[in-house]
């Protein structure tokens, strides 16, 4: 994007996800579920930005640590100890699931989960590591090996193939032709160990998967399914990886997704609310034993700015604000939008399906006579108008995500959002799907 800076003189700042047809805003001001643009206008911010700033953009407890943290020394080597990546590394065993013990701190959710990979295939000696289709697990070159969304990993894959990763179907009844949830979690089960058994077990290092499905449509597991997959890795040897990456730190209604659904994983990874997004900063917890594991084998990768002191400042401070009150707080926040985006979706028979838990929300659009979305990104040409629903939302002050695929809205609100706030920003949906659709 270009813009005149103060001498006149053009500057140029490429964005991510570029699109030369679309003219992103320009945010330069946010208190709590508020932020405003260049021009002045004002919006809730009912997509935390990009599913991160779970705490909004006004917590004086994360940026006075930030503050204090870079008048004593702003930066340590990622290969030396830091004090402070010491605390916040023992704040975090204390809310993660008991399995876990140990964080090796990255910077992106992206080399979070990339680290967990090269970890686990070192830790099992075997190269595959499954991932679900339509996932959604980073946008760098081993993260998009993981990912399943096909729009991003045939962006990837362009001029050269990814490897080391197959994919097996989500648990949606698209999939599996059932919408009765004990059925639904039988077949999927049996869908994921007949992948494990045509890979070869032997050759599977670890599963890795989102507990709460993110962008790709905040699918929640049906009761049992993730019960499944522990026995299945459990029996063959396999690691279970959870990405949470946008379902961690309060998003879903407990600490992390995978503790909504009482299962003990090998490893996490976490990024985005760790901080509520105030720095960049990620990371990968794993289990004694594979701590145990690399701290006698060493571990011979690392990036600069991995555990940044200021990140984990912030993250220490973000961790207390989420212990005093927010997540605990993430039930009201849920029954109260959960019942807002039912009343909307009631009023409109093109919207097909809703869904979601805690914070994380997706409402799918279709055609209510056949079922089939209006638009498909992935092979549709011309305009979407799911995609017309959410400019008309930012037109009228209310910013939402975009789904993978593109026929479905993600509603994702920081967590310190009041009803207030909740109410309007659904009126605000309401209107923007009578004004496309009818």
């Amino acid at each position: 994007m270009s813009q005149q800076d103060s001498e006149g003189t053009e500057t140029v700042s490429i964005h991510h996800w570029y699109d030369p047809d679309s003219k992103p805003l320009s945010i330069t001001d946010g208190d709590d579920a508020t932020v405003w643009d260049e021009d002045g206008n004002e919006y809730l911010d009912f997509c935390s930005q990009l599913y991160c700033t779970n705490l909004g953009h006004s917590n004086e407890a994360v940026i006075t640590a930030m503050e204090e943290q870079a008048g004593k020394i702003p930066y340590v080597s990622s290969a030396k100890r830091s004090p402070t990546r010491d605390r916040l590394a023992e704040k975090l065993a204390r809310v993660t699931p008991e399995s876990l013990s140990h964080t090796f701190f990255s910077v992106s959710g992206s080399e979070a989960n990339e680290t967990a990979v090269q970890i686990a295939r070192e830790y099992q000696d075997a190269p595959t590591v499954l991932t679900r289709w339509r996932s959604y697990h980073g946008g760098t070159y081993g993260a998009g090996a993981l990912t399943g969304d096909p729009e991003t990993r045939a962006t990837i894959e362009r001029h050269a193939a990814t490897s080391g990763a197959a994919k097996f179907l989500p648990p949606i009844p698209k999939a599996f032709d059932t919408s009765d949830p004990e059925e639904l979690a039988r077949r999927a089960g049996e869908h994921l160990e007949f992948v494990i058994r045509n890979e070869g077990p032997d050759s599977v290092a670890a599963i890795l998967t989102e507990p709460i499905a993110g962008t790709s449509g905040a699918f929640p597991a049906p009761p049992g399914y993730f019960d499944r997959v522990r026995d299945l890795c459990d029996e063959y040897d396999i690691l279970l990886v959870a990405d949470e990456v946008i379902t961690g730190f309060g998003r879903c209604g407990d600490w992390f997704g995978v503790q909504t659904e009482d299962i003990q994983p090998d490893m996490l990874t976490f990024a985005k609310g760790v901080t509520s997004a105030y720095a960049p900063l990620a990371g990968v917890s794993v289990t004694p034993e594979i701590a145990s594991f690399v701290q006698t084998n060493g571990f011979d990768i690392g990036q600069t700015f991995g555990g940044h002191p200021m990140a984990c400042a912030a993250g220490c401070a973000a961790v207390d604000e989420y212990a005093n009150g927010v997540i605990d707080g993430v039930t009201d926040l849920e029954e109260g939008l959960a019942s807002r985006i039912q009343q909307v979706a009631s009023k409109h028979d093109v919207v097909h399906d809703v869904r979601g838990r805690g914070g994380l929300w997706a409402v799918e659009f279709a055609d209510p006579e056949t079922e089939t979305s209006f638009h498909d990104p992935r092979v549709d040409d011309g305009e979407n108008p799911v995609a017309a629903v959410l400019h008309e939302c930012r037109d009228q002050g209310v910013l939402l995500g975009s789904g993978r695929p593109g026929f479905q809205i993600i509603i994702s609100p920081p967590l310190i959002a009041t009803q207030p706030e909740i109410d309007r920003a659904m009126d605000v949906l309401d209107d923007s799907i009578t004004a496309i659709f009818g």
